[in-house]
């Protein structure tokens, strides 16, 4: 007679290829039932953007056909994220703070972050949407929004709600095209209120869109909240390269772990199927590989992404190139994937 033992010890073979260990070590096989030849469990992942999820389905699916006397296996897939820790601020609660940094502008960085929040959301997590930049708020533009819901009588206001996913930028509460000049104190005390006064609740991630370079806002962000991981955005040429080697020894200083490198405008894809780098040819896939750490994309040029951004349209609209919807879903995912592995290493470490 089949028991849960067996199906166990057979799933104990199953291994996360992220996280480098089994699922069965990893707490990650839940509600487990046995009649007769039927085996049923639930694999309950770290992300519900996990890249091998169909992978560790069938690793897990083959495993228990092949190992006991099962006849019949259902999997059913879910995911719970796991932060390294919480962060609680009043109310809210950030499972995952993912900082999305570039060394210069016009590298495509709140294109990524956008991508990257919109992405997670569509796979099913609970996302957050903080553009800090402060000097060139261009989140509210991209999503097609500019104004915060109607506040509630006693409660703290609410972010903007789009796709699925809450967004907050300076850009809903200063005039189309005022100049904000500050320094030290006032950069602060924004980015304090923007994660305390703000009723986020409870998130899987909260990605921030810093603004370019190495300043007080990445240093203010650093001291209000724990950053869980850092993706840095360059573009394939030397100049934006080379700044953003800069970006990642600011996290480094900051005890920020680097996430990864995305390569944005790394081609452009011709109709006879060539490739032409117009801004040079793998630059970000150099820097990752001298970092140290991955190359998360390379997202080529794509018209309708740079047309959709500047009228508000949907990230993954229909007007964009498949190649670019496919590049930046698997970025996101890559994305998340390394911050449950950081979130694990130091859980466990």
């Amino acid at each position: 007679m089949l028991t849960k033992q067996e199906v166990m010890n057979a799933l104990s073979t199953v291994m996360d290829p992220d996280l480098g260990q089994d699922l069965v070590t990893l707490g990650m096989i839940e509600d487990l039932q046995v009649e007769g030849e039927k085996v049923s469990f639930s694999v309950v992942l770290t992300t519900p953007a996990c890249p091998l999820k169909r992978k560790i389905e069938n690793d897990c699916r083959t495993a228990v056909l092949s190992m006991t006397g099962a006849k019949e296996v259902e999997i059913n897939m879910t995911a719970r994220v796991r932060g390294q820790q919480k962060v609680d601020l009043g109310n809210n609660c950030f499972k995952h703070v993912i900082a999305v940094s570039s060394g210069k502008g016009g590298v495509g960085k709140s294109t990524v972050s956008v991508a990257l929040a919109s992405a997670l959301a569509a796979d099913g997590a609970k996302v957050g949407l903080l553009d800090a930049d402060i000097y060139g708020p261009n989140v509210p533009r991209m999503l097609g929004i500019d104004e915060l819901p109607p506040m509630q009588e006693g409660q703290k206001p609410d972010p903007a709600n789009i796709n699925g996913m809450k967004v907050l930028s300076i850009g809903f509460l200063v005039s189309e095209g005022q100049p904000l000049i500050w320094r030290g104190p006032m950069l602060h005390n924004a980015i304090q209120q923007f994660l305390t006064d703000f009723n986020w609740g409870e998130l899987d991630y909260l990605i921030i869109d810093m603004p370019p370079g190495t300043g007080d806002v990445q240093l203010s962000v650093a001291q209000t909240l724990p950053i869980g991981g850092a993706v840095i955005v360059t573009t394939p040429q030397q100049v934006a390269v080379d700044d953003a080697s800069r970006a990642i020894s600011m996290f480094h200083k900051l005890d920020v772990p680097v996430l990864g490198i995305v390569e944005n405008m790394a081609f452009l894809p011709m109709p006879d199927g060539e490739k032409l780098f117009l801004f040079g040819e793998a630059g970000g896939e150099n820097l990752a590989r001298r970092a140290g750490v991955l190359l998360l994309g390379r997202i080529p040029i794509d018209p309708g992404l740079g047309k959709g951004g500047d009228i508000g349209s949907p990230i993954f609209s229909e007007d964009k190139a498949e190649a670019t919807r496919d590049a930046l879903r698997d970025m996101a995912r890559k994305t998340a994937a390394a911050m449950s592995t950081v979130a694990h290493a130091a859980r466990t470490g």
